[in-house]
């Protein structure tokens, strides 16, 4: 499988020029690759091929007055921004036909000048390389300090350098895995060890063992940051230097909260990763809630991204991921008796099953429902897993500090 591993770059005030150089480049081969696209459907002829706008767009281009700036960059920059609006058509017609999963997209837009996130990709054919200094050549760039966090797994197949809002610069390298290699580097854990995970807010997650992770609210505790940051961006003149400033100062400050999100997801995915044959979770409606009064503490828990790291790493690492239906009856049924109870209202904690008389803390109850449903209670190499007798059919869904492991991809 393919991952990315991000490292900071820290480019000199030369080389930072040159970045922004190459920015502009690729955003206005990008643009004039989709006026055209445009032009060509305004006209109702078929739209020009990858190979004639490469030869309109670039080859031409560098030797027109208007256009000869283009050859101050590497050319594969400028072919990448080509191919770049070549796969957003391909999306937008796979949409239409409804062969892409996911939220219908639309047709490619301009890019401004003025977009707070610029990249651009270097292919093996750049000939970008990383010397034995440690640092990242790119052609007509130079070579770049890289903040070397891990050690890349395998050599890399293309590189590309980000501008992020917050004025910082990455490097994400594309990393083709060995699957074999990945499963071996840690070792093998219980081969029934499988955990049950009831995703909510009061806690990020309750685990069929019992164990609570506290969630960690990490933009609750940044608002009074944000808001005194957002309230002095809000007071400059639009267009001044110290509303540049102020944006900055606001976009770190998000992005800082954004890190620290993310950092957490990742500790906690490896770790539950790392120590469990088998993970099962809920396939919760993360857009439907984000709609409600809530919306604030779901995007603040990010549960998306969490659940989403899980998948990838157990796909990695060898491990089984199950993701049960977001309508089984988890928090309505007894986990001990299978006697489904019915709804509860969210300030239920706690509730009694009726038939068997089982007290049920209403989270950790949730957790073992979603291990048992998804066929992981007793062994994670396909043992029975149900209670002996079910009476009640199941059928609709219910509802941080944690030990830094190490860190994962």
């Amino acid at each position: 499988m393919q991952l990315r591993y991000s490292f900071r770059l820290y480019p000199e005030p030369g080389q930072r020029a040159a970045l922004a150089r190459a920015f502009g480049c690729a955003r206005v081969v990008f643009n004039d690759a989709v006026r055209a696209r445009e032009d060509a459907r305004t006209a109702q002829k078929s739209y020009p091929s990858a190979a004639a706008l490469s030869q309109r767009l670039i080859t031409r281009a560098k030797n027109t007055p208007e256009r000869s700036w283009l050859g101050e960059v590497s050319s594969v920059v400028l072919q990448q921004a080509l191919r770049d609006v070549e796969a957003a058509y391909r999306n937008l017609f796979a949409s239409l036909k409804g062969e892409r999963k996911g939220k219908r997209v639309g047709a490619p837009r301009f890019k401004s000048r003025k977009d707070t996130r610029q990249s651009i990709r270097f292919t093996a054919n750049a000939r970008w390389k990383i010397t034995s200094s440690g640092r990242l050549s790119l052609p007509k760039i130079g070579e770049i300090t890289v903040k070397w966090s891990r050690v890349l797994p395998a050599a890399p197949s293309s590189v590309t350098v980000i501008l992020d809002s917050a004025g910082r610069y990455f490097a994400s390298f594309v990393i083709d895995t060995d699957p074999n290699t990945d499963q071996v580097r840690w070792d093998a854990p219980d081969p029934e060890a499988a955990i049950g995970i009831d995703l909510g807010l009061t806690h990020f997650a309750v685990l069929s063992d019992g164990t609570k992770i506290d969630s960690p609210r990490f933009l609750r505790r940044a608002e009074k940051k944000l808001k005194k940051a957002q309230r002095e961006l809000s007071r400059k003149r639009k267009g001044s230097k110290n509303r540049a400033k102020a944006r900055l100062k606001v976009a770190r400050a998000h992005a800082a909260v954004a890190d620290a999100r993310q950092e957490f997801h990742h500790q906690l995915s490896t770790k539950l990763i790392r120590e469990n044959r088998a993970v099962a979770v809920e396939d919760l409606a993360v857009s439907g809630l984000a709609r409600t009064r809530l919306a604030k503490s779901v995007h603040d828990a990010g549960w998306s991204q969490f659940v989403t790291m899980l998948e990838y790493k157990a796909k990695r690492y060898g491990r089984t991921f199950v993701k049960i239906g977001r309508f089984e009856p988890t928090s309505q049924t007894c986990s001990t008796c299978g006697h489904r109870d019915g709804p509860k209202p969210l300030h239920v904690r706690e509730w009694t099953c009726p038939v068997c008389g089982t007290v049920h803390d209403r989270d950790h109850n949730a957790a073992i429902n979603v291990k048992q449903a998804a066929g992981l209670a007793v062994s994670a190499c396909g043992a029975p897993v149900r209670p002996g007798l079910v009476p009640a059919q199941r059928e609709e869904t219910g509802s941080q500090g944690i030990p830094a492991g190490s860190r994962a991809a």
